[in-house]
């Protein structure tokens, strides 16, 4: 595989630290409100990435943290804590509001098809193991204690700014005018590693230290929680393109300062889906969520699909209107993979073969999920037998998760229900009950033998049932009420 890495921006052979083996990290949600879909188009790219490592044959163990404290409003350490804010808003504990969303955002990524990582770990979970880096970085003279908290000192580093391809002053949330300076920190991107309550007096979560009573900074979870289960080599780190900095950034400068070696080689960053507007967010402008979509009467694998359509690093523009073609064009794909016949067999595996590698060969040139999805269609016009274009695209969907065939089983039977039957010279249109469809011809023929009354009988028995006909020229149309 060929991935752009962030790190060195370039494209390079994706290697790993064990032969066959991927150590991966992903940034999970922080837990204070539900994900806005341009949050899960970074999420459903992970996804497909994973998908594609394990179908390549790699052994994957993916992480995700989910951030339940220490995470403030501005990524520069001032402001309220998120969970705290959320807290407030909805009158509950922070552990509430945490459980609540965190079962909000495993509800959406099921609808939209994408694994539950291996590991799951709540930042809360490992305290011990954060004091146990920062005690070490203390030691090592990377960090200091100031104003009651602990910082780490940036100025102790050969070269900070890893992702420098990136604007600092568009990366950096928390850099903007109304945000005071931290008076405590020696450089300007020094960052915290342990708040305490020197810091918040009101934080609702907060644990004994060797610098006081408190709680620790966003960043240090991350490297606490790849370190106990990713082991001390990452192979591939992935989040949003807005993680890079100072997020990832500040991962990299306190994880290599503590173990004393490189940490993770390739960074992996998903970018932004845009509104019309501008960036997406939660804060301004309609509330875009899963929920959201589903009202408004779409199938969250046609937001996938319109995820799918565009490379990861390119900014993505989500509007209704765009919505709506994707919707219409997944509809479109979905008949043409129902008009297969299945018993259309054997299935020819040398032509198999050739198509998966060409699938492959797209997903491997740094995941280029627009050109895989043209692979589908690719299958469709191949010169084969619609058994072989079925199994295909079941290896595809492997990766792909859009429910393609499972879909086209669906579609073939509705078809097959709404397909007007025959009997007797009476046309049956209905769902394809045969109980309901000999009741209808029964009905039918007394109605042809001018047996009103046992006509009349049959349409009452079928209306308890709370069947609906309609008699239309040549036979009857039936439907549940």
């Amino acid at each position: 595989m060929q991935l752009y890495n962030s790190a060195t921006h370039k494209k390079e052979p994706f290697q790993t630290h064990t032969p066959g083996h991927v150590e991966m990290y992903t940034c999970g949600p922080t837990v204070y409100h539900f994900a806005h879909i341009g949050n899960l188009r970074s999420y459903i790219m992970e996804d497909v990435l994973e998908k594609q490592l394990r179908f390549d044959g790699y052994e994957v163990n993916r992480v995700m943290n989910i951030t339940d404290v220490g995470h403030l409003a501005s990524d520069a350490d001032e402001g309220e804590d998120k969970m705290l804010t959320g807290a407030k808003r909805e009158h509950k504990s922070v552990l509430e509001i945490a459980q609540f969303y965190t079962d909000a955002f495993f509800s959406d990524c099921a609808k939209l098809n994408i694994k539950t990582p291996d590991v799951v770990q709540p930042a809360t979970g490992l305290i011990d193991e954060y004091i146990q880096i920062v005690s070490g970085l203390m030691e090592k003279g990377y960090a200091y204690l100031a104003g009651g908290n602990v910082y780490f000192d940036t100025a102790k580093l050969e070269r900070y700014y890893v992702f420098n391809d990136h604007n600092e002053e568009d990366l950096a949330v928390g850099v903007r005018e109304g945000v005071e300076a931290d008076s405590n920190k020696r450089n300007r991107n020094d960052f915290v590693l342990w708040f305490t309550k020197s810091k918040f007096e009101d934080q609702a979560l907060k644990w004994d230290s060797p610098w006081g009573v408190g709680y620790p900074g966003w960043h240090i979870e991350c490297s606490g929680i790849s370190m106990k289960f990713n082991g001390e080599y990452l192979d591939l780190h992935c989040g949003g393109i807005d993680n890079a900095f100072p997020h990832h950034t500040n991962e990299i400068a306190q994880s290599e300062s503590y173990l004393g070696h490189p940490w993770c080689p390739q960074w992996f960053h998903v970018h932004h889906l845009n509104t019309e507007g501008g960036k997406m967010s939660k804060s301004k402008g309609e509330f875009l969520t899963v929920s959201l979509l589903e009202e408004k009467g779409y199938d969250p694998l046609v937001y996938r699909f319109f995820c799918l359509q565009s490379h990861y690093r390119k900014a993505l523009v989500f509007s209704w209107e765009n919505l709506d073609n994707a919707a219409g064009t997944f509809q479109k794909l979905i008949a043409r993979i129902a008009a297969l016949k299945p018993e259309d067999g054997p299935v020819e595996q040398e032509q198999k073969d050739a198509l998966v590698e060409r699938f492959k060969g797209a997903l491997n040139n740094d995941l280029n999920t627009a050109q895989a999805v043209t692979c589908v269609y690719d299958v469709l016009k191949a010169k084969t037998n619609g058994a072989t274009k079925l199994a295909v695209l079941g290896e595809y969907d492997k990766v792909l998760s859009l429910d393609l065939l499972a879909k086209a089983e669906a579609k073939r039977k509705e078809a097959a229900k709404a397909t007007a039957a025959t009997q007797n010279g009476c046309v049956i249109t209905g769902e394809g009950d045969p109980a309901i469809d000999a009741l209808v011809l029964a009905r039918f023929e007394a109605k042809k033998a001018k047996n009103f009354a046992e006509a009349d009988r049959i349409r009452d028995e079928l209306a308890g049932q709370g069947i609906v006909l309609t008699d239309v020229p040549g036979g009857t149309k039936w439907s549940r009420g």
